[in-house]
């Protein structure tokens, strides 16, 4: 067998091997040790390119020798100062040593920094079905990953469209019911305001639903740009709306809010060059007017205070207040 052959043979069974002489130069190196110093390999010496910790820190050709037939534990004293495993034992030819390396537990970090493929490894190496492992529980972890966050998306869309009125975009009673429960938790103050339309029913008897629909989106759309975006706009029922308003606000500031809204619901809202004339009877309450506020209690009390405004004349606004626990709806004798 010629040298040639030799080597070839050597580069195939083991692509990640060095030769030297006697005079500690590499004289030949395999494929894939080529890849590991950026600069050429022949010729230079190999403790220049390769740092030995284990047997012992060895620092002179002689003591290489001596650990001929040993496991060796390595650094490549280049960037990225890879961690290597080999082996080293004599050539056949007087004075040659062979060095085959490996990666060992690093070799998914290797195949990274020095772009390593399967035929960078011998065909009997289990490096290789070790990578192919990785890879595939890498692609299974990602499509794992794309997966999870697909149902985690579905599930945030599913849980916004159940609390979600499909018809204004608004909180509907169920997000409103939620958000107000997390407002009485917090202690903080607040306030609720209820808004329901008046003369809405004629609005869908005179020019019919389409355009009943399209005066509560105008209606939804004209509370929220009245109201901050940390306060709650909801639609809670056919033309009923309610606003929890978060944060603290006088009884002068509360009624320019409900001023505001009704003197734009009073536009009148147009529909097809048609005129859509209603108003709003607005009730409110405070949360401090509550030792200890309930959600009952609060939309109980604002709904009170809501046929109150109604019973003044509607498109008017009313505060809650005690005395109007002693009213009587029927008395009142609203109409919607």
């Amino acid at each position: 067998m010629s040298r040639m052959q030799y080597y070839q043979m050597l580069s195939t069974m083991c692509p990640m091997h060095v030769i030297m002489g006697r005079s500690a130069q590499i004289t030949f190196a395999g494929p894939t040790a080529r890849k590991l110093c950026p600069d050429a390999l022949i010729e230079r010496a190999f403790l220049d390119i390769f740092e030995i910790k284990r047997p012992r820190e060895i620092s002179t050709m002689e003591a290489l020798i001596e650990s001929a037939g040993k496991k060796l534990n390595l650094t490549l004293r280049a960037p990225p100062y890879r961690q290597l495993k080999g082996v080293l034992m004599e050539g056949p030819e007087v004075g040659q040593l062979i060095v085959n390396l490996s990666f060992g537990i690093s070799v998914v970090e290797a195949v990274q920094d020095y772009n390593l493929t399967a035929a960078d490894f011998a065909p009997t190496d289990l490096t290789v079905e070790m990578l192919y492992l990785v890879e595939a529980k890498s692609a299974a972890m990602k499509a794992s990953r794309q997966l999870n966050e697909r149902l985690q998306a579905a599930r945030i869309d599913a849980e916004e469209r159940a609390l979600t009125d499909t018809l204004t975009g608004l909180q509907n009673r169920r997000g409103m019911d939620r958000m107000l429960a997390k407002m009485i938790e917090g202690g903080r103050p607040f306030a609720v305001m209820q808004l329901d339309l008046d003369y809405f029913k004629a609005v869908n008897d005179t020019l019919g639903h389409a355009a009943g629909d399209h005066v509560l989106q105008e209606v939804g759309r004209i509370m929220t740009e009245e109201t901050r975006s940390t306060d709650v706009v909801a639609r809670v029922g056919g033309d009923e709306f309610v606003i929890l308003v978060n944060r603290s606000l006088s009884h002068d500031e509360l009624a320019g809010i409900a001023e505001r809204i009704n003197a734009r619901l009073e536009g009148p809202i147009l529909y097809q060059n048609r005129q859509c004339r209603i108003s709003g009877s607005i009730g409110i309450v405070l949360a401090v007017q509550y030792a200890k506020p309930s959600a009952d209690e609060l939309l109980g009390d604002v709904d009170t205070a809501t046929y109150a405004a109604k019973h003044a004349g509607r498109g008017c606004h009313a505060f809650y207040s005690k005395k109007m626990r002693r009213e009587t709806r029927e008395g009142w004798a609203v109409r919607g």
